[in-house]
């Protein structure tokens, strides 16, 4: 901008000659120049007013159509974001092998408060305490008028009580959302699944772990993001799991025992079709664990997996299937049961007399403690040992929950002879049933090891060959005629073949030595004898059985019929078919017309 001098030398000159004051067009300049800046900052006010002017009237647009458009939607109360990072809540659901649930997600609320909101934080407790009557009356007005400023009240509320809460209109109690586990079954396979509870918790999201069971053993795979989409399916059956647990606690009160447990197994597969322990609990209640006394009498120990008892007769098969492989007895040999046998001080008796001698066969089917011991002293300590640790008895199953792990065989520090004669007939060696189940799975599938899982896997890998099939299949006959000879005639089910053995055992007590009136009574067994597909096991804890004269603790009387309503109900649901032998026809003679 060119500016215009004051006292421009011209002008001056010109007013000198004529005899003018040179300092009015000083003044005049500057009234002009005045002016000047007077309406150029005028122009630029009213440019600045102008845009001023529209973007007011473009914002009150903005916010009027917002109001409409907020008029016209659903009413909604509004949230506040969550603060911090998110807590990943969503678990994925686990089904059995028909894809039914077990385990899912449920939506809930949790219920807190913020004292210093509130308007009436005594009636507000008296409230509460109707809707919850497990809440302290005191301990809430205590809470509430203190200097608290945040408080859980409650974790978990149905639809119902959040209802109930939001009647009492008071500010300061405020709803968090959740998402907790659910087991619509209640406590149908509770040990399997174990129960689920709240991590990390915020106001807005509550993580859920798994605190027992699978839900443990896969909290990783159940909490992945990447998978929450897809279940983890198991190799559980519903229907027959539910069976299996009417059935066995109906046995439990009939014979009077403390506790019971049942593994059904596919012989071939190794998939666990349904495993039970009772006393059992609801996974949506689960109990706190037990802080002292014996562990097995909380309903959270798992008598399948961490039940580690000595099983008596039971084992006395994998002794002879042993001497089988070897060469050292056919089903036809000879052998000495005269007793009692001694051995190392110890003597070996039988529960009757049996004779001077029995067919090895025999030994089984009449279960000779002398005829089994014998039978393993030819076999030898060191081979006994390498056979029973191929069939799994040495270390704990590895079956996918998280108890498993502790069910670690007990086996004698000294493992001599009186050692090897003694586990032969199934004392001195512990092992969980389920451990019993998979060596007696070996026989029934023609000499295989199987590995116990719980996940269902249609192309299985056949596991490693631990006997011939030839000394499994004469020990499969062995024990078909237990049930049709020997011990177990009450296993007998019409249409379906049981095979199976024995087995009762004296209870340890704590604190050293054995109960006079106790004992853990067991029967392992597979079925249809003549083609397996199943193995079953029952184990009773402490039972008797009353209705005779004097008390029948034996398996035979406990175990036994047990495991043979076990068989009728679920063989149908596994799709094996009865086989109806035909009876005999009436005498006809053909004559000729």
């Amino acid at each position: 901008m060119i500016r215009t001098p004051l006292r421009p030398l011209a002008r001056i000159l010109e007013v000198r000659r004529e005899g003018g004051n040179p300092d009015a067009i000083e003044r005049e300049n500057i009234r002009l120049r005045h002016e000047e800046m007077r309406d150029r900052a005028r122009r630029r006010a009213e440019g600045r007013l102008l845009v001023m002017g529209v973007m007011f009237f473009l914002a009150f647009c903005v916010l009027g159509g917002r109001m409409a458009v907020l008029a016209q939607s659903e009413p909604a109360e509004p949230r506040a974001s969550a603060a911090g990072a998110a807590i990943l809540a969503q678990r994925a659901d686990i089904v059995d092998r028909k894809n039914r649930i077990l385990a899912t997600n449920f939506n809930t609320h949790s219920l807190y408060a913020q004292p210093q909101q509130m308007i009436e934080p005594e009636r507000a407790a008296d409230e509460l305490v109707r809707i919850f009557p497990d809440l302290d009356h005191a301990r809430l007005v205590r809470d509430f008028t203190g200097k608290r400023k945040f408080l859980w009240v409650k974790k978990k509320i149905s639809p119902e009580q959040r209802q109930a809460v939001h009647d009492i209109g008071e500010p300061g109690l405020l709803f968090g959302p959740r998402e907790m586990r659910l087991y619509p079954n209640g406590k149908l396979a509770a040990h399997v699944l174990g129960g689920a509870t709240f991590g990390r918790e915020g106001v807005h999201a509550a993580e859920v772990i798994g605190v027992a069971g699978l839900e443990k053993f896969y909290d990783a795979r159940l909490r992945d993001p990447a998978q929450g989409h897809k279940p983890l399916k198991l190799s559980l059956d519903l229907t027959i799991q539910a069976a299996i647990e009417r059935v066995l606690h109906g046995g439990m009160r009939l014979m009077n025992a403390k506790g019971a447990a049942a593994v059904l197994m596919d012989a071939h597969t190794g998939e666990v079709v349904s495993i039970a322990s009772l006393p059992d609990f609801d996974p949506n209640d689960r109990p706190r664990p037990p802080v002292s006394g014996d562990a097995s009498d909380s309903p959270l120990f798992n008598r399948s997996v961490q039940g580690v008892y000595e099983l008596g007769s039971t084992f006395k098969i994998f002794a002879m299937a042993q001497a089988l492989e070897l060469g050292l007895v056919t089903p036809s040999t000879m052998i000495d049961t005269q007793g009692p046998l001694r051995q190392d001080g110890f003597k070996i008796r039988d529960f009757r007399n049996y004779g001077p001698k029995l067919t090895a066969s025999k030994v089984i089917v009449k279960s000779s403690n002398v005829g089994t011991a014998r039978i393993a002293r030819q076999i030898g300590a060191e081979r006994q040992q390498e056979f029973l640790k191929s069939l799994g008895f040495f270390e704990p199953t590895p079956l996918e929950i998280i108890e498993a792990a502790g069910g670690q065989p007990l086996l004698p520090q000294r493992w001599n002879e009186l050692s090897t004669m003694t586990i032969s007939y199934g004392h001195g060696l512990s092992s969980s049933p389920l451990h019993l189940a998979v060596g007696y799975a070996a026989i029934a599938n023609g000499g295989r090891r199987v590995t116990p899982t719980l996940l269902h896997n249609p192309t299985p890998e056949p596991g490693p060959r631990v006997m011939s099939r030839a000394s499994a299949d004469a020990a499969r006959i062995m024990l078909r005629k237990v049930v049709t000879e020997g011990t177990a005639s009450m296993a007998e089910v019409p249409g379906y073949a049981v095979a199976g053995k024995t087995g009762t055992a004296d209870k340890p007590r704590p604190t050293g030595g054995y109960y006079d009136d106790k004992v853990i009574a067991t029967f392992a067994s597979f079925f249809p004898a003549h083609d397996p597909k199943y193995v079953l096991v029952v184990t009773l804890d402490e039972p008797v059985e009353t209705s005779g004269d004097e008390p029948r603790r034996t398996a035979g009387w406990t175990a036994v019929p047990v495991a043979a309503e076990i068989v009728a109900r679920v063989a149908p649901l596994l799709g094996l078919r009865p086989v109806i032998e035909p009876g005999e026809l009436a005498d006809i003679t053909l004559t000729s017309n």
